[in-house]
């Protein structure tokens, strides 16, 4: 999701061909968007621990997406099978064995990654290796905090106002910025973000981190405030470093496997930057 919203083109330049002003194919993306947002909210109320297996899809097809895209823009070669092995080893040990599953399988994932590497050679290994561990720690590694996050009584809660406030950062901070984006936030990074759009994110998440922090964990409303604001910085953060990351790779989406939306990675950059603080919060702040 990203949080830092696209505020439209540049000055005289006619919106794009599908009516958005922030390039989406909006009533695509608003059906694909439901669509995954309504097979989520059903994993949780139905059978909460089903919603692993969703986090570990996502992560295997985004392990898969970025292979194809680090092999095609930069001939980087990652360890694709261990990435794969490791990272859903720890998304779904974390729930039994928390924090100690993430870091032992974090060093057994990585060491696999070296040992893995050694039949190419020496020519581009530090390259290959360096990427394939990087793949391990932002996919692997930080969605396993979700898992973390649903693993009290009161997970399916956490997980919902989590992916609520990441969502209402998303929408808040598209629609100030088509209606009054005109400061650029981050021009040499992403152009289109802007700073009205950024304040447009601040307040629905500020909002919806206190009603849901409230109303749907039982927790202070300051803690709610305090959960916004974090979440808003972080989802920001996470989609700028992911724009960082294609205009290295000199590409504009991740992929097209989600229709209206681009590639998975589009989508999951700010959820995966924001997790982890959230979840620190929800752990220390608000007990089940």
């Amino acid at each position: 999701m990203s949080a830092a919203p696209e505020s439209g083109g540049p000055p005289g330049e006619p919106p794009p061909a599908s009516g958005s002003r922030a390039g989406r194919n909006l009533p695509m993306a608003i059906g694909v968007g439901l669509g995954l947002g309504a097979l989520c909210i059903a994993s949780l109320l139905i059978y909460r621990q089903s919603f692993v297996v969703i986090i570990a899809a996502a992560v295997v097809a985004s392990i898969w997406e970025l292979r194809g895209t680090l092999a095609q823009a930069r001939n980087i070669q990652i360890s694709w099978i261990p990435i794969v092995v490791g990272s859903v080893a720890i998304i779904a040990l974390a729930w039994p064995y928390g924090q100690s599953a993430q870091g032992i399988g974090l060093a057994l994932t990585a060491l696999a990654c070296m040992v893995w590497r050694f039949p190419r050679g020496a020519s581009g290994y530090l390259a290959d290796v360096s990427a394939s561990i990087f793949v391990v720690v932002y996919l692997g590694l930080l969605a396993s905090f979700a898992t973390l996050m649903l693993a009290p009584d009161d997970g399916a809660g956490r997980i919902l106002t989590f992916m609520i406030m990441v969502v209402g950062s998303d929408t808040g901070g598209y629609i100030a910025g088509v209606l009054f984006g005109k400061h650029p936030m981050a021009p040499t990074i992403s152009p289109k973000k802007s700073w009205e759009g950024f304040a447009g994110s601040a307040l629905a998440c500020v909002v919806a981190g206190w009603l849901l922090v409230v109303y749907l964990l039982d927790g202070d409303w300051w803690v709610g405030v305090v959960l916004g604001v974090i979440a808003v910085v972080m989802a920001t953060l996470g989609d700028l470093c992911e724009s960082v990351m294609k205009r290295d790779l000199g590409i504009k989406d991740m992929s097209q496997i989600i229709p209206g939306h681009g590639g998975l990675m589009d989508r999951l950059d700010s959820l995966l930057a924001t997790v982890a603080p959230i979840w620190l919060v929800l752990h220390y702040l608000v007990l089940t």
